[in-house]
């Protein structure tokens, strides 16, 4: 029983699978981050495209041809 407990407490495995729990939970943290930040811009944006579509009447303006033609 002592021999297994020497084992594992010299073992060095241990150390890197904590290391990359580490770098997992740093990596987690930092993308919950950059979402707390981004969502609220990503909401104003949705929402301005949401109000401009709405506006848009498709027979009178189709896509991509809302612009007057120039007269030359």
């Amino acid at each position: 029983m002592t021999a297994i407990f020497k084992n594992f407490v010299a073992s060095e495995s241990g150390a890197v699978t904590v290391d990359w729990v580490v770098l997992t939970a740093a990596i987690v943290g930092l993308g919950l981050a950059v979402m707390a930040v981004v969502s609220g811009g990503v909401a104003d944006l949705s929402g301005d495209i949401s109000t401009e579509l709405t506006g848009m009447d498709p027979a009178a303006a189709p896509a991509g041809f809302n612009t007057p033609t120039p007269t030359p």
